[in-house]
């Protein structure tokens, strides 16, 4: 889980100085230095911790936090703030230019996670924003990497261009016009991965940057090279001239150094991140709202904007209707059930809401087989015991259980479970459908 260790001490820092009603001047530059062995740690570049500790301690040693009612919460808040600058401020989008197809050129060193990136963006672009993208593949040298785009583009339904083992700077320009051709108005190139050591390799991707002018020249890190991350941006934004920087692999970073040192050392914006290994799995990278993550504040937007991606307005308002008539059953149960699925695993969910340790949810034991079952046992009810949860007495809950491979106790806590969310989601609603609307899909994560 992304920035789990930092997070974890920071928190820890805090919590330590939430105790005390009035801080001394000593007592705020003692958590400075914790914080800054924190940020180390995490592999924080260690000219940006120096000036980001100076910063905070600046702030926080000053009238309106030692004064406060609250100076803890002061300090936190400095930290959130400056955190958040550290990572570039606010969201920076895609910069497609007035050229038509926009071209964004993908650059990174080799097992950075290019290609399936490539596919990952060009998948968001088409839903999120109605493009239509080609992926050029002008990797010749990887086996293999023109058939893993193909694989990746069919997956999205998106065209890859490809001209086999030929010169890449052709490739990608045949690829150009062909989206031209074609009315296709963004083209995705994926390149060979380098080192940034290799002039030859970094002199062929300048060839190809010289020769379609992109709108954007991104370059795709994996997030767990940690402070290493920084000296690669650095080598091939002298090279490249970046627009932009993507972190492959968060989700599998318990450090967070590259996202913490990127935008300050290079002056490039973290562009988008990879949360996961499926091609769904990508989002804008919000600094502000990964500084809330980092000090365990939350993320209540992005959950927010997870579910509204994976529930429909129209189910939605039919299920609200459904719970104004008390008319909320199994089957529409279910249905809540898959579609908070599509929202991603439950740990990562929980380490979203505000106030949730994301160190605690390691020791939660949230068995991935349990969705599997709550499925398979309303499965094995005939469509009259979904609707009519009433109807199942001793005999038909051993039926149900033995159909799905489960225990009569197990068909007994999903029905309680059943009801149980039946009832909040009908406090949850409010008014009916006005107050449901506005929260679609919560009530399906509240059944979970």
């Amino acid at each position: 889980m992304a920035f789990e260790g930092l997070s974890t001490k920071l928190q820890g820092i805090f919590g330590k100085l939430g105790n005390k009603g009035k801080l001394s001047e000593k007592e705020v530059k003692e958590a400075m230095r914790e914080v800054k062995l924190a940020l180390l740690e995490a592999d924080v570049n260690f000219t940006v911790v120096k000036s980001f500790i100076n910063t905070v301690s600046q702030r926080a040693v000053g009238a309106e936090v030692l004064q406060s009612l609250t100076p803890s919460q002061q300090i936190i808040k400095i930290v959130n703030e400056e955190l958040t600058n550290l990572m570039g401020g606010s969201v920076e989008r895609l910069n497609f230019g007035p050229r038509k197809p926009a071209v964004i050129l993908l650059a990174g060193l080799q097992g950075a996670g290019k290609t399936t990136m490539a596919g990952k963006l060009a998948g968001y672009l088409a839903k999120t924003q109605g493009k239509k993208p080609l992926l050029a593949a002008c990797d010749i040298y990887r086996p293999a990497a023109i058939k893993q785009l193909q694989v990746v583009g069919e997956k999205i339904g998106v065209p890859v261009f490809e001209r086999g083992t030929e010169n890449p700077v052709q490739t990608a320009k045949e690829a150009v016009s062909y989206a031209e051709y074609h009315f296709l108005d963004v083209v995705i190139v994926d390149t060979a991965g380098r080192l940034h050591i290799d002039e030859r390799m970094m002199d062929e991707i300048a060839d190809i940057k010289a020769e379609l002018n992109p709108a954007e020249i991104l370059l795709v890190v994996d997030a767990m090279t940690g402070q290493d991350a920084v000296n690669v941006a650095k080598s091939f934004n002298e090279k490249l001239e970046l627009t932009g920087v993507i972190l492959t692999k968060l989700d599998g970073d318990t450090r967070g150094g590259a996202a913490l040192s990127v935008r300050s050392v290079t002056g490039k914006p973290i562009k988008f991140s990879g949360i996961g290994e499926k091609l769904t799995d990508i989002e804008p990278f919000y600094p502000d709202r990964m500084a809330s993550r980092i000090l365990g504040m939350g993320d209540v937007l992005t959950l927010i904007e997870k579910a509204e991606q994976a529930f429909d307005e129209k189910q939605a308002t039919e299920l609200a209707k459904k719970l104004t008539n008390d008319d909320f059953t199994l089957e529409d149960f279910l249905e809540q059930f898959q579609q908070v699925k599509k929202m991603g695993s439950m740990s990562d969910i929980l380490s979203m809401m505000p106030g949730v340790n994301a160190s605690k949810l390691k020791d939660v034991e949230i068995d991935p087989k349990a969705s599997a079952r709550v499925e398979a046992i309303i499965k094995s009810m005939t469509p009259k015991e979904r609707r009519k949860p009433e109807l199942l007495n001793a005999s038909r809950k051993k039926r149900i259980a033995a159909g799905s491979g489960t225990s009569v106790q197990e068909v007994n806590r999903l029905l309680k479970q059943f009801e149980q969310s039946r009832q909040l989601m009908k406090q949850f609603t409010g008014k009916g459908k006005k107050g449901f609307k506005k929260r679609k899909g919560f009530g399906g994560l509240f059944g979970m």
